[in-house]
């Protein structure tokens, strides 16, 4: 296992000094010619044919292809609910990723407001600035109520990146670590740790891309019809996971199991994984303390996936939402459907090619052809479905 990467505090906040991101013009203003064209009284002939015709912003701004970063800072990383101020060095971050590996512009905007009628009328407010929303580090189960309100409300694509993000990479890691052990998906038993964000998208998307048998856990443990404590968005899993009316914890669910997926931080103890069917599948996300430590798990799986840098197989979103949102924009979508993401997991997977291996089931985070394989999939799947 590779070691991991050793950075001083004073390094990173030298690094974030003055924050991360500038805004740099994409014409020359060098001569009074120039400022008349850039500005007044050239930009009002814009100004008027847009007035006329609104469909021309897309042609004559940046708006068509920039996105908003938008979070409240309700729940950042693996820090929690530490406010919109504190998220936006994240936000920053989230903005450089869309840049080098999108060729996107994106400005991170973080909302002081928790209420989310409110929060989905600012973000409504504010939409006509922007081509697209990605929404980041907003805790469930609000994240679903403010994407499903906005994706209703928006004539552009909305997408939630704790959620659909990582569910598009979980989906390509499991496509090739299925291949690389010999299964089928829709054969693969599956169990997910956490009903939150991540863990009901991941469930949604597997379930798109022809998986049958999922449970999913969250810390009560498994999520039946017997329970009587679940949020809505626990309730819809009722209906679609859970084949075999299991209940009890986490420990009944991974008995025989092909892959464990945790998406939770919830510590599960080795003895559980033990129990696993043979030549199984650890994808344990926690970061930077994984579910089950990758040793621990290697003794018992064929595979083993973080979301750390410095162990094999990282699952990392920055494989999906650039070029998620790049082939979103390109084809003009104004949603990002179920069948886009389940394209763009099938772009990934494959850009592993004759490289496949137990330790290579997903690319490099920083290969720079999985933002364009991504886009080309995502923009072809959108003109499929239109």
């Amino acid at each position: 296992m590779a070691q991991p990467i050793i950075i001083n505090d004073e390094e990173i906040f030298e690094y974030h000094q003055g924050g991360k991101l500038n805004a740099t013009p994409k014409a020359k203003l060098e001569t009074k010619r120039d400022l008349s064209i850039a500005y007044t009284p050239g930009v009002a002939q814009v100004s008027r044919a847009i007035a006329k015709d609104e469909s021309l912003a897309k042609e004559y701004t940046w708006a068509s292809r920039l996105v908003a970063v938008i979070s409240d800072g309700s729940a950042v990383l693996g820090l929690g609910n530490i406010g919109p101020r504190a998220s936006l060095p994240v936000m920053e971050g989230k903005s450089v990723l869309f840049k080098e590996f999108g060729d996107l512009n994106s400005i991170p905007i973080v909302i002081n407001q928790s209420d989310v009628d409110q929060m989905v009328e600012t973000i409504i407010q504010i939409a006509p600035s922007f081509g697209a929303i990605n929404l980041e580090d907003i805790a469930a189960p609000k994240c679903f109520e403010v994407e499903e309100r906005l994706i209703e409300a928006l004539d552009i694509p909305v997408m939630h990146d704790d959620q659909h993000g990582t569910a598009v990479v979980v989906l390509a890691a499991l496509i090739n670590a299925a291949k690389v052990t010999g299964r089928e998906l829709e054969d693969v038993k599956i169990v997910v740790s956490g009903a939150g964000a991540a863990g009901v998208a991941i469930t949604k998307t597997l379930l798109t891309a022809g998986v049958k048998n999922i449970v999913v856990c969250d810390s009560k443990g498994i999520i039946s019809a017997s329970r009587e404590d679940l949020h809505s968005s626990k309730q819809e899993l009722v209906e679609v996971t859970n084949p075999n009316n299991l209940s009890g914890g986490i420990d009944v669910a991974l008995v025989g199991a092909d892959l464990f997926v945790g998406v939770s931080a919830a510590k599960v103890p080795e003895e559980y994984i033990a129990t696993m069917a043979e030549n199984s599948m650890v994808f344990a996300m926690a970061n930077p303390d994984p579910e089950v430590d990758p040793e621990v798990a290697a003794k018992y799986a064929a595979v083993v996936a973080t979301g750390r840098s410095d162990y094999p197989n990282q699952i990392n979103n920055v494989l999906a939402f650039p070029g998620i949102f790049k082939g979103a924009l390109d084809a003009g979508a104004r949603r990002i459907t179920p069948e886009m993401r389940v394209a763009a997991a099938h772009a990934i997977a494959e850009l592993v090619g004759d490289d496949l291996a137990t330790d290579r089931i997903v690319p490099n985070a920083l290969d720079p052809r999985v933002a364009p394989a991504v886009a080309e999939a995502v923009a072809a799947a959108s003109k499929v479905n239109a």
